[in-house]
């Protein structure tokens, strides 16, 4: 068994890092972030590492590439006494996207390496500066390294939740189907709602929310997604920060015709300029509350979308799960730190089976396993678990070097 595992998250011009501790359980130990890496104009990268005893450390540098930023948190971790050898360690490493091929957790080779490539093509922003993350941790660390994939969690959904009623030739041809995200966030909290429930997930039917700039709905039976609101690509299901969510995709053509826009430009439109910014004014959802607050129409027409869009899922994810539900979990920022939202949502829902309980709803979280929003009695649990990726991704890693 490998002592520390190091699960790594990079991205296009960031790095993030956590190390974690493997005995009886897996401890965290440390952080560290480096932000604005190989960007030569503009203020320097800002390099953050945080000791779980407390000590921290902070350095603004220039950083060209993410080898060297990654040896300068090496430096500083062994500073502090956390030691990253390579005899001692693995390495997990955050992928968004593994399409059709890759369905779990796997140990990195060539052929790995050369699907995730494949698969940028799917996810261009991440897949690229994920796989740019695996061969400089593989250049600085010789130990295993570790694919933990968004789509994996999400690889068992049935045949008809996964298509997309387009001639089967062309989604053969292009690979186009549902795949699903925030996989690893949907299957942590739903480990830890089987906990709370003290109950196997295997035998337990759950629907997670995980609410943040990036939303999705996940429909679990039997401890297995059946169904989630992202399809093909984040864009599809939930109204979310930036991204409009479900549409009619007829408007991609009016409004290339109407406006004359170019595809690239309705792709920006829809992914970055919709949502809850293009409705409300603000991406961010404490933003628009105090700006409903004040009386902005605009801002409370966005928060009653975005909670009417939550509420359809959930009910549509009650018929598809066909059994009866064991509980419904709010997960990320939104979805952890918004008790009104989390209200609005639940307002009067299947208030025959869900008991909301207002007062456990206005509680802070304060530990792992989150707290329950329902009466002791309510036949459908609701709970807010706060999500830890990191966790489960060093956690899947273990599991598969053991």
């Amino acid at each position: 068994m490998k002592n520390e595992i190091l699960v790594c998250n990079s991205g296009s011009s960031s790095l993030k890092l956590d190390v974690f501790r493997s005995g009886e359980a897996l401890n965290y130990v440390a952080s560290a972030s480096v932000d604005r890496i190989g960007q030569s104009d503009g203020p320097k990268s800002e390099l953050k590492v945080e000791i779980q005893d407390g000590k921290a450390h902070k350095e603004e540098d220039s950083f060209p590439d993410h080898r060297s930023a990654l040896l300068r948190i090496s430096e500083i971790l062994q500073q502090e006494s956390v030691f990253l050898e390579a005899h001692r360690m693995a390495v997990g490493h955050r992928v968004v996207h593994g399409g059709p091929e890759i369905t779990a957790p796997v140990i990195i080779n060539h052929k790995v390496e050369k699907t995730i490539d494949e698969c940028s093509i799917y996810a261009p922003l991440h897949n690229p500066a994920n796989l740019n993350g695996i061969k400089v941790a593989r250049e600085l660390f010789d130990c295993p390294q570790v694919a933990v994939f968004d789509t994996a969690f999400h690889a068992q959904m049935p045949a008809p939740a996964r298509t997309y009623a387009i001639p089967r030739q062309l989604a053969r041809k292009h690979g186009i189907q549902r795949y699903g995200f925030h996989g690893t966030s949907h299957g942590y909290v739903a480990e830890i709602a089987a906990r709370n429930l003290n109950r196997a997930l295997q035998d337990l039917n759950l629907i997670t929310l995980h609410l943040g700039n990036g939303a999705s709905a996940c429909a679990i039976h039997n401890g297995i997604s059946i169904d989630t609101s992202m399809g093909f690509t984040p864009l599809e299901g939930l109204i979310m920060g930036t991204r409009s969510g479900d549409l009619d995709p007829a408007i991609v053509a009016y409004l290339q015709e109407k406006e004359k826009l170019i595809f690239q430009e309705v792709d920006t439109l829809l992914n970055r300029q919709s949502g809850l910014l293009g409705l409300g004014g603000a991406s961010d959802m404490r933003d628009l509350l105090e700006k409903e607050s004040s009386g902005d129409q605009d801002a409370a027409l966005a928060i009653d979308a975005f909670c009417y869009r939550i509420r359809k899922y959930i009910g549509a994810y009650f018929a598809s799960i066909g059994d009866p539900v064991d509980a419904i979990v709010f997960t990320a920022g939104i979805g952890e730190n918004s008790p009104a939202i989390r209200q609005r949502v639940m307002e009067n829902l299947f208030s025959d089976r869900i008991y909301f309980d207002r007062e456990a709803n206005e509680k802070p979280l304060e530990s792992r396993e989150g707290n329950l929003l329902t009466l002791d009695h309510s036949p459908v649990a609701v709970y807010a678990i706060p999500t830890d990726e990191e966790w489960m991704i060093a956690r899947l890693t273990r599991d598969l070097l053991v």
